[in-house]
């Protein structure tokens, strides 16, 4: 069996779809179970990719780590959820060092 990855950047159209979906479902489980949990989903490996693949991404793709960040990133509202994430895939990838100092 092969099982390439595949490279590369998400299409934006998908982006969208992924920023617009993870808002909802991480708003649904940080209002019923709180952020603490909602933390400790994103930190079980098999959950996260789970996560990655309902938002849309491939399965298969390099990157689930960095877009899944860098679309809850842009998701997630800090001052209304209590959580803040930083990243993302390419040049999106060092925005942390100065976004953390901010919060």
């Amino acid at each position: 069996m092969n099982l390439p990855l595949h490279g590369g950047h998400p299409p934006q159209y998908l982006v969208k779809r992924m920023i617009k979906l993870s808002r909802i479902i991480s708003k649904i489980i940080i209002n019923e179970h709180g952020t603490e949990e909602f933390l400790r989903k994103l930190s079980d490996p098999l959950w996260f990719q789970s996560f990655g693949c309902v938002l849309g991404f491939d399965w298969h793709s390099s990157g689930v780590t960095t877009v899944v960040s860098g679309v809850l990133s842009r998701s997630l509202d800090p001052q209304e959820h209590e959580i803040v994430f930083s990243g993302g895939k390419g040049k999106n990838a060092t925005k942390p060092k100065n976004e953390i100092p901010k919060f």
